[in-house]
Formats: C-alpha cells, structure tokens, sequence
C-alpha cells in the first residue's frame, strides 16, 4: 500500500488521540500470564507483535512463525526452552533469520536448556526442547539489546532456583530492564538490581492480579514530532498517560523541550503543546531510548536544525539497518547525513525536495517516523501497512489530525 501525505489545511491543531497499549509492557505481561494464570491484563496492545506472541504462547509442539515481530522472537525463545515437554520450532521472516540470537542461546545453554539451530549457526529458526531448568547463574554483555536480558529475567520465577544474572561491561537500555523487573514486582515476584548484578527469586504461584497496560510511549513520539513541526499554539491531547511511566520513551517528555513542545500531564492523559519555535542544534545519547532516534532525526530535518544522535549500536540490527535506512531517506529530502555503526549526525537543512517516496523496509518506525514531515512538505509512503506491527491505527490517527492521507 501506498499513500500520499500533505499537511493539514489547518496548520494550528488542535485533536485528541486514544493509544493503545504499549506493545513492550503487553509482551511482558502476556508471558508472564502464560507462567501465573491468574494474572489478568486490560489495555492490550492491537499491534502484530502483541497478537503473534500471544498466538505464539499457545502452542505446546510444531511451528510457531513470529514473522517481523523480534521481542517475541527473544522472550518465547526463554519461554520454550524453559517449559519441559514442549517441543517448537521457533522461526519468522527472512529479515528476522538473519537477526542474531547466539548471545541468548548460549546463555540459556549454560543453564542447561535444549536449543539447535536449524539452518544458520548463530540465528533463527531454533529448534527447541523444553526442559526444568535448575541451574541458576548465567552472565551476559551489558551492552546487548535488553530483549535478551528481559526475555531471561521474565521466565526466571519459573525456574526451579530463580535467576542470578550478572551483566559484563556498562549497561545500556537500563529503562527496559528496570521495566521489566517492576512488571515482575506488580505481580508479586521478588527482584534486586544492584550495580551489574540481577536476582529473580523462584516463584511458584502469584496472588490474583489485574494490570492495566499504559499507552505506548513509542507511539506518542511521533506526535511530539507532529507538534514540534506545526505552529506556536498547535495542541494534541493523548491518552492513556501516567507521569511515572516504566517505559524508557516517555524521556520524550523532556527531550521535546528543546523542540519548543511542552507537556502538561493530567489524570491518565498528555496534552502536547507548541509554546516556541526552536532553532538550536540538537546532541543527545540515546543509548536508553534508541527507538526514538529515527523520529527526532526527522523532527530536526523538518525544522532545519542539525542534530548529532548516539547511543545507537543496536539499530543496525532491528527490523532493517535503521542507520543506514536513515542515511538514505534523510538525504531523499535534502539531509545531509553522516553514520556510524552507533550514531548519526544530521547537517541543516533548508529547504525540503517535494513528493519524495519514503520506503520503509519492513520497518513500522521508517514509516511513522517520516510521516510528520507532511507538515513540511508533500510525500509518499511506500508499503505504508508495515505500521500494523505496532500501531495498527496510526494512519487513521494521522487523518484525525486533520494530514491529508490518500491512497495510491
């Protein structure tokens, strides 16, 4: 599908958008039900993603297809291996067999579960022998993507002796570990995070829960984008919200600041406001929030301000080489633009190129992150369904704010 983007023929906004949950908060909570059945979740991410890993979970022996979707791919990976008398062949796309999973592997085998490979060493599909697992030490890089270190912390109740997990080196993603472990706190299971070191205590059963899952901070980013591009006054109220979130992306809150967005936070719900035209350049570390580079990188594009991104070494192996996918559709538009294997540098840019066709790369983020630069000028979004796999309702979102969205 393709679809064609042009600015609102109101440039002050003025909307309001309902979220649904956070894709990263559901597939924790949804293993965690699969482990405590009692445990009962409301606000359920729409997304692929959610829906695969719960369909996923389901299935006791055969095949189980997580397509794109990569958390799924590291938590049921823990998950079978950890569950004795399951028997899966863990696989997906093209793209996600070549995503590496070595790290993960070799720590759940040196606690003792069953993994092969089935083709390429290294990488998905896995073949994989659920087993009890009752050895309880493992240690892995601090700088890994936090999937692997949630997906092990997850099923760590569920393990005969619990879980002590030491992290080697400076840790990154901390936001996502400490999501993770207060999920596991939520619903009663006992953690300690001091310095590189993690503990998970054994847990066999939990007391009934009922857990509301927050609105994907995620998803707001590219409303914040939205608001950075339009005029002083513009306004978007979103919801559902909470100041004290879990998740690593509400940092937007404050980063946005520099852009001129403010955020007023009432009950269960943001309102995003345009109080002053930004000018400044922008350097941040994203080593904490790496989901958000590609829609602040647009954000500056759409402004004409430069900014220099880093923290960035888990992008290149997301649902595409996000660094490099960047590289190239930034400069579509007249970015000019620098890369690393961890950082990106965008140079001034002062006036946009019209009607450009963004391709997206099997990427949700490629798509939603460029379509708030239809406040600036015209464009294209080529395979613009790809946002399914986590924000189902993202271009009829876009349409309430009044962008002009049509199909070609």
């Amino acid at each position: 599908m393709k679809l064609q983007l042009s600015s609102p023929s109101d440039s002050l906004l003025n909307s309001e958008i309902k979220i649904t949950g956070s894709k990263s908060e559901t597939n924790r909570l949804l293993l965690l039900q699969a482990l405590f059945s009692n445990i009962k979740i409301e606000n359920l991410s729409n997304s692929d993603d959610a829906q695969v890993m719960a369909k996923g979970l389901k299935v006791s022996n055969g095949e189980v297809d997580i397509h794109h979707a990569g958390t799924a791919m590291r938590f049921l990976t823990s998950y079978f291996a950890s569950q004795e008398g399951k028997e899966i062949i863990l696989t997906g796309s093209e793209r996600m067999q070549e995503r590496p999973i070595k790290v993960l592997v070799d720590a759940l085998r040196s606690l003792g579960a069953k993994i092969e490979y089935v083709r390429n060493e290294g990488y998905p599909p896995l073949k994989i022998k659920g087993t009890s697992i009752s050895v309880s030490k493992v240690s892995l890089p601090a700088n890994i993507s936090s999937q692997y270190i949630s997906s092990l912390l997850l099923v760590a109740p569920n393990l005969r002796n619990g879980l002590e997990l030491e992290l080697v080196g400076k840790i990154t993603s901390v936001p996502y570990i400490k999501m993770t472990l207060a999920l596991l706190n939520e619903v009663g299971v006992e953690t300690q995070f001091e310095e590189n070191l993690i503990k998970v205590y054994p847990k066999k059963e939990v007391d009934k829960a009922r857990l509301v899952v927050e609105s994907d901070w995620s998803a707001a980013s590219y409303f914040y984008s939205i608001v950075a591009l339009s005029e002083v006054g513009s306004r978007i109220k979103l919801s559902a919200y909470k100041k004290n979130s879990l998740q690593g992306d509400s940092i937007l809150s404050e980063i946005y600041k520099a852009f001129g967005v403010e955020t007023d936070f009432l009950e269960n719900e943001i309102v995003l406001r345009k109080v002053r035209t930004a000018n400044e350049a922008i350097s941040l570390a994203l080593e904490n929030a790496p989901d958000i580079a590609q829609t602040i990188a647009v954000t500056c594009l759409g402004l004409g301000i430069s900014c220099h991104l880093t923290g960035l070494h888990t992008l290149p192996i997301k649902e595409t080489d996000r660094l490099a996918a960047m590289k190239i559709e930034l400069e579509k538009l007249g970015g000019e633009t620098t890369i690393t294997g961890e950082s990106l540098t965008l140079l001034p840019c002062e006036s946009l190129i019209k009607d450009v066709s963004i391709d997206t790369y099997n990427d949700h983020r490629m798509a939603m992150a460029f379509a708030p630069i239809a406040l600036k000028t015209n464009l294209f979004i080529n395979d613009a369904g790809v946002v399914s796999k986590s924000y189902p309702d993202f271009w009829k979102d876009m349409k309430v704010l009044g962008i002009a969205v049509n199909k070609i």
